[in-house]
């Protein structure tokens, strides 16, 4: 019998703890329970420092999938909750979800989402991650795929969209040999909370507005997923934001050439 449900976790107290170097997580999905971490250990992706291997920057300059932006947080979180052949339980129980929903609507929340076209030639979600942003800090939560290379590129755009709008600090919380092939770095807890200190403020701009200069090149035809009709738009959107519109480059050439240029 499971135990009731209790209530989201306030807004306020979820940013409160990401401010002091704290996050929740839950022993398995059918807790109501969380506990508060702080790593000794502290993961982080410079943004001028990603790895970027050859097949990943072909993938990306190809345009395998559309990437879009808080167009399905919900269906990211719990796509990043199902069991995985290595890792069949989950430290993000409905609780957790329901708190960050929360986050999201409060705006502190985001997910980055890849597209596919399934058979019928529509969208479907392949991949993402979704992660925490306060002040120019961005937090990682976690990342999923249901083909290969999709939370990477993923995560290449996070990175680039982050440079972009003026973000100082992307946290990975714990460390694995995944990130670290893509440039993760790993420092003490106090150096960390130095860090997130020393990126208070707010960045030139959102992580969407961002996303709108990078896919502003999905009008020129490149958005082949089924989400077009909102990508299309985004060229009108990027110039009315003051960054000025992409141009007619693919958007995956635009993130490699921004991501060479920063590292």
């Amino acid at each position: 019998m499971h135990a009731p449900q209790r209530p989201p976790i306030p807004v306020e107290t979820l940013l409160l703890a990401y401010r002091s170097g704290i996050f929740p997580m839950a022993d398995k999905r059918e807790d109501s329970e969380v506990f508060w971490v702080e790593p000794r250990e502290r993961a982080i992706i410079p943004l001028d420092g990603l790895h970027l291997s050859k097949s990943l920057k072909k993938v990306i300059r190809a345009d395998r999938f559309t990437v879009t932006v808080d167009r399905a947080f919900e269906q990211v979180i719990r796509a990043c909750a199902e069991p995985r052949e290595d890792h069949p339980e989950t430290w993000i129980s409905e609780r957790i979800v329901q708190s960050y929903i929360g986050l999201h609507r409060a705006g502190h929340a985001h997910s980055v989402e890849c597209w596919a076209a399934d058979e019928d030639g529509g969208p479907q979600l392949v991949g993402g991650l979704y992660g925490v942003s306060f002040d120019r800090v961005f937090c990682g939560e976690s990342m999923f795929s249901r083909v290969p290379d999709a939370s990477k590129v993923a995560l290449a755009w996070l990175v680039a969209m982050m440079a972009r709008a003026g973000f100082a600090l992307l946290d990975c919380q714990f460390m694995t040999e995944h990130l670290r092939s893509m440039g993760a770095t790993e420092l003490a807890q106090a150096e960390y909370r130095r860090m997130v200190e020393r990126a208070q403020g707010q960045p030139r701009t959102s992580l969407g507005t961002a996303w709108r200069w990078f896919g502003g090149a999905y009008a020129a035809g490149a958005a082949g997923a089924g989400v077009a009709g909102e990508a299309g738009r985004a060229a009108g959107l990027a110039e009315a934001s003051g960054l000025g519109a992409a141009g007619p480059s693919s958007p995956g050439k635009l993130i490699v050439q921004s991501l060479t240029q920063t590292s």
